[in-house]
């Protein structure tokens, strides 16, 4: 008996991928939930601080923590702020949002500034922001220093999984240093200095080839992914959306998929033990199966908060039928279970067993299928 659950493919994971989230929804109105918070916060401070560091802040924190950092040197800054608009309207509730802008002089203290601190609550604030210009040089570099910087501090809600920095930027280059391998190196500096992990990403809004060339050499020295790039406002609008958004639903899908394929391994090395006799051996590992399988939670929760575009809802979609089938596999190891325990003939357990593993095979090729069509809707670099 074999089930072959084996050749999911997927996104590059971060090493905070297996964090639980501990965001608790209490379904309370806006004002009355920051009262609470308020009450509790300053309950917790006659008691001290580390209270509430070590217990208020990791309750509130959001599961997805992302800063837009913004090119304000352009003369035309509606076109970032349209496509920022929609791609936070379609970010999860949950998200902390910020947003902070470059451009100005080299060498003087506002040449970047954070237009907007992290919040859950602050879509319209952003994007209004976005659209003011602020004019001067493209000061790249002292815009990604300064946007580590706000991650940090006492008392930060820190996310539960991803920090992360979206850098959309008119120019290939920093004004004050032309040479990418040394504003490269020195993001990654600032990166691995953070004392916590954030994601870069980089997106190029109607640069030339030359410049395109330029932000690749950054973001391959920074250890980014490489940049997509737009060419026109739909291109940009598609790069924001897929960044903020599906790459995220890309995130959990595939650690769904990787959290249950060597789940169903086990159940049918359960199996296995079963007809060999070894029903010790079998129920101990129908056990570690079902702990395993409960370690999906936190990201199917994630993924139907993310189910806004008809792709993404398509693939909750079957997250959930691939969830419920293998409970019908675990159910059905346990009926054999069972059955062997009583000395009953296995026959027809096992057909039931072996034709839910089937149709498990089946649902979980398709949905890699939907995460390998999500994934290409990436926008392609213009010509």
């Amino acid at each position: 008996m074999e089930v072959d659950a084996r050749g999911s493919q997927g996104i590059q994971q971060g090493d905070n991928n297996r964090m639980w989230n501990l965001f608790v929804n209490l379904g309370l109105p806006p004002a009355l939930s920051r009262a609470l918070v308020l009450l509790i916060v300053v309950a917790l401070l006659g008691g001290g601080t580390w209270a509430v560091a070590s217990w208020v802040l990791p309750w509130l924190a959001p599961t997805y923590r992302t800063q837009f950092l913004i090119d304000t040197t352009a003369e035309e800054p509606e076109s970032i702020a349209r496509s920022l608009r929609q791609a936070v309207q379609n970010a999860g509730d949950q998200d902390s949002l910020a947003l902070r802008g470059f451009g100005g002089e080299c060498g003087a203290p506002d040449n970047t500034t954070q237009l907007v601190d992290f919040g859950t609550g602050n879509r319209q604030e952003i994007t209004q922001a976005a659209g003011q210009r602020r004019g001067g040089r493209p000061t790249l570099l002292r815009g990604v220093v300064e946007a580590v910087a706000d991650f940090a501090g006492p008392f930060t809600l820190r996310a539960t999984q991803v920090n992360r920095i979206i850098l959309v930027t008119r120019h290939g280059t920093d004004a004050c240093d032309e040479d990418t391998a040394f504003v490269g190196k020195e993001i990654k500096d600032r990166l691995a200095a953070a004392g916590l992990t954030i994601e870069l990403r980089l997106v190029g809004y109607q640069l030339p080839g030359d410049q395109r060339d330029r932000l690749k050499q950054i973001a391959g020295g920074a250890g980014a992914p490489e940049p997509l790039f737009a060419a026109d406002q739909a291109g940009l609008d598609a790069a924001l959306e897929f960044v903020t958004n599906a790459e995220p639903v890309l995130r959990y899908a595939k650690e769904i998929v990787d959290i249950f394929n060597p789940t169903v391994e086990r159940v049918n090395t359960a199996g296995t033990a079963i007809v060999e006799g070894r029903l010790d051996v079998a129920e101990r590992t129908l056990a570690e199966a079902r702990e395993s399988a409960g370690q999906a939670g936190p990201r199917l929760d994630g993924l139907r908060e993310r189910a806004r575009t008809q792709q993404a809802q398509d693939i909750q979609r079957q997250a959930d039928a691939l969830r419920a089938q293998l409970d019908r596999i675990l159910t059905a190891a346990n009926s054999l279970l069972a059955t062997a325990r009583s000395a009953q003939s296995l026959d027809p357990g096992l057909t039931a067993f072996r034709g839910f593993a089937a149709d498990y095979n089946a649902k979980v090729t398709s949905m890699n299928k939907a995460i390998a069509a999500l994934r290409a809707t990436a926008p392609a670099a213009p010509r």
